[in-house]
């Protein structure tokens, strides 16, 4: 005998618990103490989902968001369809376009200061350089070259880019 089966019903849509707006406080200060497990646990619990294996920095800043949206809201809807008409406008709806950083520089303005040999070091980024010592630079690997007189990273010289760990 064969029964028709039962359409099995989705489960049940994710609803996030709700946050009291006295709580926001005290969950945001104890995200910079509490261990990644607890982090990893708060994400399942305020997003329904996994947490992606990012660095604990990334599930501090979303987390605080998140507990920040509960508490108080979100955005309003007209600003969620203005940013996406404006994300439209950039990149015409290619995603891989709207991940990708035009330029990984820094602001037009910034002082990178670097002490060697004990000397200080100041460049200052510019619209279409670097500046040091009154001389534009393309690049900051240049400056790095004529500061130490051998070939060096310039993100590496000037802490942009961390080391790498031996580990």
């Amino acid at each position: 005998m064969n029964r028709p089966s039962k359409p099995t019903p989705a489960p049940p849509a994710f609803t996030a618990p709700a946050i009291p707006k006295t709580d926001v406080l005290g969950r945001l200060a104890a995200l910079k103490t509490d261990p990644t497990p607890m982090l990893k646990q708060q994400w399942r619990t305020l997003f329904g989902t996994e947490p992606p294996p990012y660095n604990r920095r990334f599930l501090e800043s979303r987390l605080a968001y998140r507990v920040q949206e509960l508490a108080y809201g979100g955005l309003k809807p007209e600003t969620l369809a203005r940013l996406e008409a404006l994300g439209l406008q950039f990149d015409g709806g290619k995603v891989t376009v709207r991940k990708t950083r035009p330029d990984d520089r820094p602001i037009a303005g910034t002082q990178l200061i670097r002490e060697y040999q004990g000397v200080e070091h100041v460049v200052t980024v510019t619209r279409d350089g670097y500046e040091y010592q009154g001389r534009p630079y393309q690049s900051l690997s240049a400056i790095a070259r004529a500061i130490t007189g051998t070939r060096w990273n310039g993100w590496l010289f000037f802490g942009l880019r961390p080391r790498r760990s031996a580990a």
